[in-house]
């Protein structure tokens, strides 16, 4: 993976960790519920589940490779443009009127062994991540050079960029995010945000590898 790909793929990985999902979700209330530094066994257990998908996509990604390279191309634009289209349905969704405000609805002590494991089921139960990761990893495989050597990297950094979102941005902050996503304004602010920045990524993956 050259320097240039592999910035973007830092870039791209931050946006895509700093979108709010499932996964934010689960770390936040793992904060609020069980405190900033326990929070980490849930985050620990999400990864285990992203490595399962990126292993199923990069069995389908090289058999894509070994059998057709222009194909693998056609893949890696559309998996462009669908993160454009993730973008612009991120901006027109409509916002959820809050249920309730109460941020402080403590769940009873949990083992670090169930936040970790709840952690696995959290990101393995949701189908639309093989589709997002069909989308993604192509951006940043190079056909012609050694696979396991790319994957390696694509792996190690995704890893460590999601740690580090999920546990000094999304856990440490929980009740402020938490607020913010609990408002009708705070959220057409989040889905505007991180809907124009998925747009970038989508265009900025089309035109740099």
């Amino acid at each position: 993976m050259t320097f240039p790909l592999w910035l973007a793929l830092v870039g791209s990985g931050f946006v895509i960790s700093l979108t709010p999902g499932a996964g934010a979700i689960f770390a936040m209330s793992n904060a609020i519920a069980h405190g900033w530094r326990r929070s980490i066994w849930g985050i620990l257990g999400q990864q285990v589940a992203l490595l399962v998908h990126i292993l199923v996509v990069a069995a389908g990604v090289g058999a894509l490779v070994a059998g057709s390279p222009v194909l693998f191309a056609v893949i890696r634009y559309v998996g462009a443009a669908y993160l454009i289209y993730l973008g612009v349905r991120q901006i027109l969704a409509k916002p959820v009127e809050p249920a309730s405000d109460d941020l402080e609805m403590l769940a009873p002590p949990q083992s670090a062994w169930t936040m970790f494991r709840r952690g696995v089921l959290v990101n393995l139960t949701n189908p639309k991540a093989i589709v997002f990761f069909l989308a993604f990893v192509p951006q940043f495989i190079r056909p012609d050079l050694p696979l396991v050597e790319q994957y390696t990297v694509l792996v190690l950094t995704v890893f460590a960029i999601d740690i580090a979102v999920m546990w000094f941005v999304f856990a440490a902050a929980a009740r402020a995010i938490a607020r913010l996503t609990r408002s009708v304004k705070g959220q057409r602010v989040l889905s505007r945000v991180f809907g124009g920045l998925f747009i970038g990524v989508g265009v900025l993956l089309a035109a740099v590898h």
